[in-house]
């Protein structure tokens, strides 16, 4: 690397560049000595990398902004070129709707007007062209309010900017600012409150009229700071101002003017106004203009009480913009993330935004992974502070687990036992030994559950008993080890029968290397009209698999070859739930074998996606939603706990979702080949025709045409292009068709999952009368599981250890242990997964919602599905 472009990269930071300073002043003083020495050979080059380094390390933007001043003093055409540039590169980003391009862009204009480089009025100008398009689209009549989300974007990165140059701006343009601030008030007052209903953490607690508890959303919270920060001076300790050591300087450079910007049209509002229509545009302006952080307060606000209460945002945008802009590089991105411009200590922050994004719904921005190994690393880089910070939220996550969202359940689940992984799976056990007398649906105790099974996953059985050597007894909550149960083995000793012996033939067969034709022969002329169904699917199947139980690949490789033989026995979906059941059966005690089982055998089309759905609302796997991950009947050995239950649905969904994402891209791609194919093919036959009404002599006569040999190449081609156009054509169409059978086959399914969540839940909810809100679900009177005085006390822990009350973290009141019966569980928990599966395919229900209102969310449905399935989807009740 060049060493300007070093120097531009590592400024500010401790590094070797810059030697042992750390001053800010020297970094820019050293850094604009060499690139004023390099302007004259790479001016292209560093007008580039500078713009780069502005958007993709933010943190930095002030110093780079007060570099810029400083090289407008020596080279003003340079800098005029890079405001220029810096236009264009916003223009573009404001038509693609680049949301974080606009954003950083933004701070870097305002980083440039504090350094004397824009002046100040055309900074007001981009904001009032932002503003105004904002308050343009909630208008209901001359805009479109569906796209909300937009214009709440818009007003957000104008705010965002106020805390690096609102002191600014205030002192040389006061009447121009001002009348900002009085713009963005009549916004807020304008537009709707933004609902972060089917988005938030933890489940909203209702009053008595089902409305939730109405707070400030994000952009409401964020104008209450700026106004907090206006009221104090604009006085802010966490963002820089190298731009104040240079300002003798800075006062004599030239301001340069902003070129003018435009915001794009946003899409005109549906020509009959209706509920569906209204939240269909709403879904794809919220997927455009994502909400960049919804908060996660988990430790309480004495942590960090050395903060202004915009000190929270500014630290907040920092570790997002680390975490966006270093994504792909986890080491660099925890040394930025311990290492920010701020005079105060933000560990307890750190963490709260670092979880917030990885919890995040719909979606977190970046794959789970990626944050478990920034948590590490910052665990790595802050030994002596981190990882308590880390356990604390934790525990406090542990404490609020009954009410955190399934889906975030889930991923703090996988996300915490791939943690312990990393650090010899230590955890202090004993504290949560109490859950083994919570009953088994309570959430807690279905927590330990899960994560000491997924920790057996990524070790082994023996490893994680010896983990929880200090809490023994939770021993109980291990999976079993993973050992396949075939029925028809030789080796133990069960009373053999006459499947025994035609799972010998079959297994002799398949290690003679018999073909699966030859197989089905045997199946249907032997086994089947002597045995009947049941028996010749349990010998064919349990065989199989025992026989690709070795490995993955062995399992592949009879899946490949013997594939036939189990969709000739299973050619319909009852026989497909038959067969699911039979995997389960074989692979009882290791759950996630099973899943990967159904899933190939869903991929090779020997299971459809219905059965599957089919299955999961069985009645043996109904009563098993609420209870834990891995919560084994031995006296019923058929059963699969519900979190591998709705898994293996999740799969199924997910198949079906992702293949109709690959035919959407193939079917973009292809049209693109038949635009270029009818192109060339027009061309050709424009050139054939133009040579063929030539006049050309030939044996001194005139003959129409040009000359015979290029005549016929022409032909040659012309054939060749229409064909090629042809054959494109009909790849395309062929693939439209698979598009549109696969979108009925989803219509279909989502049909049939909602359905079958409608008709359980109605079984098992009670009246609406009884329960219209989940607060009152919560309280219908059940056995409360309630202890003595003395034992509830000895339960108890001390604040400093963080360890929880029993009683107050499963919702029950200090004499209960958890006073939520086993049937309001089970409601409380399958409306989660309802509202989680709702809302992770939101994209995908939407199309179909009037067939899903018309089939399933009838005027009878209960009140809680229904909110449910709205929530998930983000749709208004009302």
């Amino acid at each position: 690397m060049s060493s300007w472009k070093s120097l531009l990269l590592r400024i500010g930071d401790k590094c070797p560049e810059y030697g042992t300073s750390g001053d800010f002043k020297d970094h820019i003083e050293t850094c604009f000595g060499v690139l004023r020495r390099e302007l004259e050979h790479s001016a292209n080059d560093i007008l580039s990398y500078l713009l780069q380094c502005a958007q993709q390390i933010p943190h930095k933007v002030p110093l780079y902004g007060t570099l810029v001043g400083l090289l407008n003093l020596e080279n003003e055409d340079f800098v005029k070129k890079l405001v220029e540039n810096t236009q264009t590169t916003f223009q573009d980003a404001l038509n693609s709707g680049n949301c974080d391009q606009i954003r950083t862009l933004m701070r870097f204009l305002t980083a440039m007007m504090c350094s004397k480089v824009l002046q100040p009025a055309s900074l007001v100008v981009v904001f009032e062209t932002l503003l105004s398009s904002a308050a343009t689209t909630v208008d209901e009549e001359k805009g479109n309010p569906s796209w909300q989300a937009c214009a709440d974007f818009y007003v957000t990165c104008i705010l965002s900017c106020l805390p690096w140059g609102g002191a600014e701006l205030t002192e040389q343009v006061p009447e121009e600012i001002e009348r900002v601030m009085v713009g963005l008030e009549a916004y807020l007052s304008i537009r709707r409150h933004a609902s972060d209903t089917g988005l938030s953490f933890f489940e909203e607690e209702e009053d008595e009229s089902g409305k939730g508890v109405v707070e400030k959303d994000f952009l409401e919270d964020l104008w209450e700071r700026i106004q907090t920060l206006s009221n104090n001076g604009w006085k802010v300790d966490s963002v820089p101002r190298p731009h104040l050591s240079f300002e003798a300087q800075l006062v004599s450079g030239k301001s340069h003017e902003f070129g003018a910007i435009s915001c794009p049209e946003q899409p005109n509002p549906p020509s009959t106004f209706s509920g569906i229509a209204y939240g269909k545009q709403k879904h794809e302006a919220d997927l455009k203009y994502p909400q960049r952080i919804c908060r996660l307060n988990i430790f309480p606000t004495s942590k960090s009480e050395d903060m202004q209460p915009i000190d929270r945002f500014i630290v907040e945008e920092y570790l997002l913009d680390v975490l966006l802009f270093f994504n792909g590089c986890r080491k660099e991105c925890a040394s930025f993330m311990v290492s920010l411009p701020v005079p105060f200590r933000y560990e307890y922050l750190m963490a709260e935004t670092i979880f917030s994004q990885l919890l995040l719904l719909p979606q977190p921005p970046f794959k789970p992974i990626y944050y478990t190994l920034v948590i590490m690393d910052l665990c790595k880089a802050l030994p002596g502070a981190f990882p308590a910070v880390v356990a604390g939220a934790v525990r406090a996550l542990f404490e609020k687990i009954a009410d955190l969202d399934m889906e975030c359940r889930t991923r703090f689940i996988l996300w915490f036992s791939h943690h312990l992984s990393n650090f010899q799976f230590i955890w202090p056990w004993e504290e949560w030994a109490y859950v083994l007398e919570l009953p088994k649906w309570a959430p807690q105790r279905v927590f330990v559950q899960e994560v000491l099974e997924r920790e057996v996953r990524l070790s082994y059985w023996d490893k994680i008993k010896q983990s929880i050597e200090n809490a023994p007894a939770l021993e109980e909550l291990l999976p079993p080890k993973g050992s396949p149960d075939f029925k028809y083995s030789v080796e133990d000793d069960r009373e053999k029968n006459e499947g025994h012996t035609l799972s010998a033939e079959l297994t002799s067969k398949v290690k003679g290397r018999q073909s699966a034709r030859e197989i089905i022969v045997w199946v249907e002329e032997s086994v089947y009209p002597v045995h009947g169904l049941e028996v010749t699917l349990s010998v064919v199947l349990q065989t199989l698999l025992d026989i690709g139980s070795k490995s993955f690949t062995h399992l592949i490789t009879v899946l490949e070859r013997y594939g036939q033989v189990i969709s000739r026995i299973c050619p319909d979906q009852d026989r497909q739930v038959m067969l699911i059941a039979e995997v389960n059966s074989y692979w009882k005690n290791n759950a996630q074998i099973t899943a990967i089982a159904i899933d190939r055998m869903m991929g090779y089309r020997l299971i459809s996606n219905l059965a599957i759905v089919r299955w999961v609302f069985s009645p043996a796997n109904i009563d098993q939603f609420h209870t834990s991950d891995r919560l084994w009947e031995f006296n019923l050995p058929f059963l699969i706990p519900s979190f591998q239950t709705l898994q293996i649905l999740r799969n199924a969904v997910s198949k079906t979702y992702n293949r109709i994402c690959d035919l959407r891209k193939e079917i973009a791609s292809l049209k693109k080949d038949v635009a270029l194919a009818e192109e060339a093919a027009a061309k050709a036959k424009a050139d054939l025709e133009v040579a063929e009404s030539k006049l050309t002599l030939v044996d001194g006569e005139p003959v129409l045409g040009e000359n015979p040999s290029r005549t016929t190449r022409l032909k040659l081609q012309a054939e060749k292009t229409k064909k090629e156009e042809v054959s494109a054509q009909e790849s395309l169409e062929a693939k439209e068709a698979l598009f549109a059978r696969a979108v009925d086959e989803n219509e279909a399914l989502f049909l049939s999952l909602y359905k079958s969540f409608s008709t359980v839940l109605s079984e098992r909810l009670p009246d609406a009368s009884r329960a219209g809100t989940l607060r009152e679900l919560k309280s219908v009177p059940a056995d409360a599981m309630a202890v003595d005085p003395e034992e509830s006390s000895a339960m108890d822990l001390d604040n400093e250890n963080r360890r929880p009350k029993i009683s107050q973290l499963n919702g029950g009141n200090p004499n209960d242990v958890y006073n939520i019966g086993e049937k309001e569980q089970w409601c409380l928990t399958t409306l989660g997964y309802v509202k989680a599966f709702s809302r992770q395919y939101a994209s995908e229900i939407w199309p179909h919602i009037e067939k899903l209102d018309m089939e399933v969310l009838t005027e009878d449905v209960h009140p809680l599905f229904r909110r449910a399935v709205y929530s998930g989807l983000r749709r208004p009740i009302n």
